[in-house]
């Protein structure tokens, strides 16, 4: 029997930018969104977060793709100045400790970092074991709730500091952005030229 759990998968991660409401986006929010009911009883709608959010230049909405399948999924915003907050990040069950939700955040980041920002924040949820593991592995720690109405027995806020980040002034444009390095994993910042309209 051999080890396939280190091996990379089969074909390479794609990290895509797409309009908030895209097919594809829509199916991977509503699966987190069913899987945070499963573990807590209950969830934020993702169809009640304004597409808004995740418009050029101020925002970016990513799907991961492997060959012809959406595996993953996250997006980002500026939150207040200096400040970008990541939402909705997940990864099909298939999917997981492939690669994609690193590979997924750290397109965030990157994206945070040529806004200037001097820090990204985001929510998890207590029971969410494999997401707290994963940012605290990126370098995210515990803070008070940023948004009102949480509870922190249930809702974990967390924040990184950004290296070089300074105030924000605004995002660049996407089709602008350098290609980001990372094994196994190509982007496409044209493939959906002109969804964001």
């Amino acid at each position: 029997m051999t080890d396939t759990a280190h091996r990379p998968p089969p074909h390479p991660l794609l990290l895509q930018p797409v309009a908030y409401d895209h097919p594809e986006a829509r199916r991977l929010t509503q699966a987190l969104y069913q899987e945070q009911l499963g573990l807590y009883g209950f969830a934020d709608d993702p169809t009640a977060t304004p597409g808004s959010y995740f418009h050029p230049p101020d925002g970016l909405f990513l799907i991961a793709r492997r060959g012809p399948m959406s595996v993953g999924c996250g997006g980002i915003r500026h939150l207040e100045p200096g400040t970008a907050e990541i939402k909705r990040m997940y990864v099909i069950p298939e999917s997981r400790g492939t690669g994609a939700g690193r590979a997924i955040l750290q397109r965030l980041e990157d994206t945070a970092q040529r806004w200037n920002a001097r820090q990204v924040v985001l929510e998890t949820g207590a029971g969410n074991h494999a997401a707290l593991a994963l940012y605290e592995r990126a370098g995210y720690v515990r803070i008070e709730p940023y948004a009102t109405g949480r509870d922190p027995q249930i809702n974990r806020a967390l924040s990184k500091r950004l290296r070089n980040g300074g105030s924000w002034e605004g995002g660049s444009a996407e089709q602008n952005r350098p290609p980001v390095r990372h094994p196994f994993v190509q982007t496409d910042s044209t493939a959906c030229k002109g969804t964001f309209t």
